[in-house]
């Protein structure tokens, strides 16, 4: 089994990285990639742990990018080793962005009346401090009684505290992965939300321009029509196949390693291989 889309306590997740492996080895799984976001701090966690278990451990991120005024989420990898130290210097710049970003979310919610400071969501985060952080303390708060009602009501897109970030768009973030020697793959396409499939294949054409090399096709988030629509596309394109379920551990308790929501990922060895020769 494979998983290409994990997430650890280094960002979003709740799962140490070397816990991660050590599920990933228990759920029968040969190869994962950690993909946090926007930052390859647990990799050198997780890897003593996955060499001891023989397990394939793929270096990955998972970039914040815009485009057509949408959260685009790039997913990157390096098959054969690290990310060459300039492009992790360029993602160190993307996390002062987020401070900021973060900064402004806090004062955001202080605004509408609710007591959140900027040292308690970082204070519950790692190398990434999200907005899941900040949904974790309005829960303890008393606030909200989940996640998901925190992003309804308080901090996502469509909510009074959302904040919008300042982030690389989507053709210049693939055109930087690819200057530096990685796999750029855009993640969960369902999730740009595009009715109109044909701007949904317009927007997916622009990123092959400007150098996507495959697409998500099995994800958690993607039904059997979204599967079949993407595997349309990337024989259309000639992009690669990646997939992964998505997971974050506690925070997402539907989403299984390897397995995605109610087993609609299974991700054969073969898109690995095929990735991994790009």
């Amino acid at each position: 089994m494979v998983d290409l889309h994990t997430h650890t306590f280094e960002s979003d997740g709740t799962d140490a990285p070397a816990a991660l492996v050590e599920k990933a080895s228990a759920a029968g799984l040969t190869t994962i990639a950690i993909t946090d976001h926007d930052t390859f701090a647990a990799h050198e966690q997780a890897a003593p742990r996955a060499q001891e278990l023989g397990i394939r451990l793929v270096r990955g991120v998972e970039i914040s990018t815009k485009a057509r005024n949408r959260n685009v989420h790039l997913l990157a990898y390096w098959f054969n080793g690290a990310a060459p130290v300039a492009f992790q210097d360029w993602l160190v710049e993307m996390l002062e962005y987020r401070r900021e970003r973060n900064r402004r979310l806090a004062g955001r919610l202080q605004a509408l009346g609710l007591a959140v400071e900027l040292a308690e969501a970082e204070a519950l985060g790692r190398t990434i401090t999200g907005r899941v952080h900040f949904a974790r303390v309005l829960i303890s708060k008393g606030y909200v009684k989940s996640i998901p009602e925190a992003f309804d009501r308080y901090i996502g897109e469509d909510a009074p505290g959302f904040v919008m970030m300042e982030d690389p768009k989507t053709p210049d973030a693939v055109r930087k992965v690819r200057e530096y020697g990685g796999v750029p793959v855009l993640a969960h396409p369902i999730r740009l939300g595009m009715r109109d499939l044909d701007a949904e294949e317009s927007f997916i054409r622009e990123q092959v321009d400007a150098g996507l090399l495959g697409l998500e096709v099995m994800h958690s988030d993607h039904d059997e029509v979204a599967r079949a629509r993407y595997e349309i596309l990337v024989q259309r394109y000639g992009l690669a196949r990646s997939g992964g379920s998505d997971y974050h551990g506690d925070i997402k308790p539907k989403i299984f390693l390897g397995r995605g929501f109610e087993d609609n990922v299974n991700v054969p060895q073969e898109w690995v291989d095929k990735l991994a020769s790009l």
